[in-house]
């Protein structure tokens, strides 16, 4: 599988790496600034999931599991880990290539928006540093939790419909699963609410979406 992956990335125009078990893929990742970790659940010494928690803690750098697992659980604890996206096997290098194009692109566009710095309440983002201070202390998010509060903050109080916010993350004709929206969404609670069990920031409008809050 590794080696069909890579032949279809390069033959794509990508530049490929290939580590062939967890704890090579986390020295490779230390040691070079990847544009996107394709990152099997299921891996020898240490497993994906580990190697995803790993990464996590000490990088934003965009993650896509790669996985056989088509379980629930198991695609919430790959997003909750800071997974940006979930790929189930078996896909078509055509989905793979789709997904890795549109999460290059959301980065993209993130790095790129020169508005400066915009306060919601007590949050803080920094755009083009990709920054978010939560009541004058810094928060790490992925990209795709930045990209999605990037989304809700552009327009406070405004409330986003699930959908909209899938057209806005995913960029492509995959966007998998619309309850990866409501694990994107716990996530962020968890990293910007004061108490995440009783959100007061981002809010769920029920039946119709979310709605960021300058609190």
């Amino acid at each position: 599988m590794r080696y069909a992956i890579s032949r279809a990335l390069e033959k794509d125009g990508f530049a490929v790496d290939v580590a062939d078990d967890g704890e090579a893929g986390i020295g490779a990742a230390r040691a070079s600034e990847y544009d996107v970790v394709l990152l099997d659940w299921m891996l020898p010494k240490i497993s994906g999931i580990d190697v995803c928690r790993a990464l996590r803690a000490e990088s934003a750098v965009p993650i896509i599991m790669l996985t056989a697992k088509e379980t629930e659980a198991n695609r919430v604890l790959g997003l909750e880990l800071g997974a940006d996206d979930y790929v189930v096997k078996p896909f078509s290098a055509t989905e793979l290539i789709s997904r890795i194009r549109a999460l290059m692109r959301r980065r993209a566009l993130d790095r790129g928006d020169e508005e400066g710095v915009r306060a919601v309440g007590g949050l803080v983002f920094d755009l083009p540093r990709h920054r978010v201070e939560v009541d004058g202390e810094p928060v790490q998010l992925t990209p795709t939790e930045f990209r999605l509060l990037s989304m809700l903050a552009s327009a406070p109080q405004r409330v986003i419909s699930r959908e909209e916010i899938m057209r806005h993350l995913w960029e492509s004709a995959f966007i998998g699963d619309p309850r990866n929206v409501d694990v994107h969404v716990r996530n962020l609670r968890r990293k910007i609410e004061r108490d995440p069990s009783e959100p007061q920031r981002l809010v769920t409008i029920r039946g119709v979406g979310y709605q960021l809050r300058p609190v």
